[in-house]
């Protein structure tokens, strides 16, 4: 019976302090070993009432332009602290007035709630995604509301006023590292010592807690060297993701930004990986990776350091866009820093592979031509 579990002989690390159970029981149904080591505190989204309010009284002192929505969670606490002070239908009405931004769905879902309809939002989810579509227009003279989403955006606030907008950030709640450091040393050795074969992670702050404590444990390029040859960094969603990027670390999450679906995502890839990864190409290619071996129809194919990066990046996320700037975080050390350095491997990528296999999405980035 173990056997015919997706998961089983798997170890698998969780991070997360919200939904833990969710998580843990969606992997050892399918047969994995968890281990659990949260990264934040168990109650991280601690909201400072008095400052809260302070900052909804200063967002009501004058009309609203513009509201940058971060979080779905960040905005429903907001409209809950709302209501219990009295101030919920003034802040609707100048919300409601504004041109109304939302990185996601779950801040669209808690906006929709309270009878507001956001103008716009990235099919990406990510918030350089929501700054990319203000940097062509003119902010002069606009008040823009930004809801914070656990970690300062102040070098987001900064970007903006620097377009010429008064900018009032809304902090509902702060992340906080996890009172016990004690798991979160015991994974970075797990990790480093490569005795995991994945680590799930839900949120950015998750991200950087671990590498804050790699780091202190004098571990983080072993951690880092870890997650790019043999530890699988499943993230929920390319917002978690893109925290890993700085470290040149390649991830997988899916295209729904769901719990259910970043365990199905494990349950396809980690197969997958100790067996040998097949995937299928457009013009019927098939293509098989085994550790560093490549091989495009059964013939080997040799790759230089950098086409081979990209490489990996884009099969770690088959068929969907990998952005250039993740790209840029793989090459590796020693490549020119610019997004040249990426075409030029993607050059060299599509001359091993044919030229149909990695497909340009325009202003997002690369991704993978599977069949279909």
């Amino acid at each position: 019976m173990t056997d015919s579990l997706p998961l089983a002989g798997f170890r698998i690390g969780v991070t997360a302090a919200r939904k833990v159970d969710e998580q843990v029981t969606l992997l050892e149904r399918r047969g994995a070993t968890v281990e659990w080591a949260p990264a934040l505190s168990l109650d991280p989204n601690r909201v400072d009432d008095a400052a809260l309010r302070a900052a909804t009284e200063e967002v009501l002192a004058a009309p609203v332009d513009m509201i940058l929505a971060t979080t779905g969670i960040g905005m429903r606490t907001w409209f809950d602290a709302a209501e219990r002070w009295g101030l919920l239908p003034r802040l609707l009405r100048a919300l409601g007035s504004a041109e109304i931004l939302a990185r996601g769905p779950k801040s669209v879902g808690a906006l929709r709630a309270r009878g507001l309809r956001e103008l716009w939002a990235p099919e990406s989810e990510c918030f350089e995604d929501v700054l990319e579509h203000l940097r062509g227009r003119s902010l002069a003279g606009l008040r823009i509301v930004v809801q914070e989403h656990g970690q300062s955006l102040s070098m987001v606030a900064h970007a903006l006023r620097r377009q010429g907008a008064e900018v009032t950030t809304v902090t509902v709640y702060r992340v906080v590292s996890a009172e016990d450091p004690g798991p979160m040393f015991a994974l970075v050795d797990l990790v480093a010592d490569r005795s995991l074969d994945a680590v799930t992670f839900t949120s950015a702050p998750a991200v950087a807690a671990l590498m804050d404590a790699a780091g202190s444990t004098g571990r983080r390029d072993e951690l880092v060297s870890a997650f790019q040859a043999d530890v699988v960094a499943a993230c929920v969603g390319p917002v978690t993701a893109a925290a890993f990027e700085m470290w040149g670390v390649p991830t997988i999450f899916p295209e729904r930004s769901r719990l259910g679906a970043m365990v199905k995502q494990l349950e396809t890839e980690l197969p997958v990986r100790r067996s040998g990864l097949a995937i299928g190409l457009v013009g019927g290619h098939r293509l098989l990776l085994h550790g560093e071996d490549v091989l495009l129809d059964g013939a080997e194919v040799r790759l230089s350091p950098a086409p081979a990066a990209v490489l990996q990046a884009l099969v770690a996320n088959p068929g969907n866009v990998v952005p250039r700037r993740a790209l840029l975080a793989m090459l590796p050390s020693g490549t020119a820093g610019s997004e040249h350095a990426v075409e030029m491997a993607v050059a060299r990528l599509r001359a091993a592979l044919g030229t149909r296999t990695v497909q340009t999405v325009v202003k997002r980035g690369y991704r993978l031509a599977v069949a279909s």
